[in-house]
C-alpha cells in the first residue's frame, strides 16, 4: 500500500490534521480518555486469571498513535488518574490502584507515549511498521502489567506469565491486525494534497 497520495508534514500524526487549538487537544485528550474507559467495558473474564480480555489495550495503542506521544500520554494518564479517584472505568467497572490489572493500566500509559513516538515517525502508514509499533506497545504493557500482577496477587513470575500474558496472546495478535488495516487506511483516506 503505497503512502504516496497523503501529503503530510514530518512528523505529524493523525490528530494533527484537524486544525490546531487548545480546545482540540483538550478534547482529543479527555476522548481518547473516555475512549479507552468505554473500550474497557468490553471484559471478558478469562478462566483461572484475574485479568480480563478487554477492548482497552486496543484502544490505548490507538489513541496513543493516533494523537502522538504528548497528548497519548495525557489520555492515558486521564484514564489513569480518574479510575485511580474512583470512577469505574477500568475493565469490567473496576476502579482503584489496588486491583491485580492496575499494572496493565500503568504499561498503557507507557506503551501509549511508546506509539505516539512511533507514530510521528510514520509507524501508522504502512501494514508492516504498523504491526511492529502495536507488537512494541504491547510488549510495553506485559513489560509492566505481569510483574505488578505477580506482585499484587502473591504469584511467582511464572504463574504471572500463565495466567496475565499467555491467555492473551491470540487476541493481542487479532488486535495488531485490525490496527494494521486501520491506521494505514486512515491515512489513505485523510489523503490531503
Amino acid at each position: 500500500m503505497s503512502t504516496a497520495a497523503v501529503t503530510s508534514r514530518p512528523g505529524e500524526v493523525l490528530a494533527d490534521l484537524l486544525p490546531a487549538s487548545r480546545v482540540r487537544d483538550v478534547a482529543l485528550v479527555l476522548g481518547g480518555a473516555a475512549l479507552t474507559g468505554l473500550a474497557a467495558q468490553l471484559s471478558v473474564p478469562v478462566p483461572g486469571s484475574p485479568v480480563p480480555v478487554t477492548g482497552q489495550t486496543f484502544a490505548a495503542l490507538l489513541v496513543g498513535t493516533a494523537l502522538g506521544a504528548g497528548r497519548g500520554f495525557l489520555s492515558l494518564a486521564v484514564y489513569a488518574l480518574v479510575g485511580m479517584a474512583g470512577v469505574p472505568w477500568f475493565a469490567g467497572g473496576g476502579s482503584g490502584a489496588a486491583a491485580p490489572s492496575f499494572g496493565y493500566v500503568l504499561g498503557m500509559l507507557l506503551a501509549a507515549t511508546l506509539v505516539g513516538a512511533l507514530a510521528r515517525r510514520g509507524a501508522d502508514r504502512s501494514v508492516l511498521r504498523t504491526a511492529g509499533a502495536m507488537l512494541l506497545g504491547e510488549a510495553v504493557i506485559y513489560a509492566v502489567g505481569v510483574p505488578y500482577l505477580a506482585a499484587a496477587t502473591g504469584m511467582s513470575f511464572t504463574e504471572a506469565i500463565a495466567a496475565g500474558l499467555t491467555p492473551f496472546l491470540i487476541g493481542d495478535a487479532l488486535k495488531a491486525a485490525l490496527a494494521m488495516g486501520a491506521l494505514p487506511t486512515a491515512w489513505k483516506f485523510a489523503g490531503k494534497k
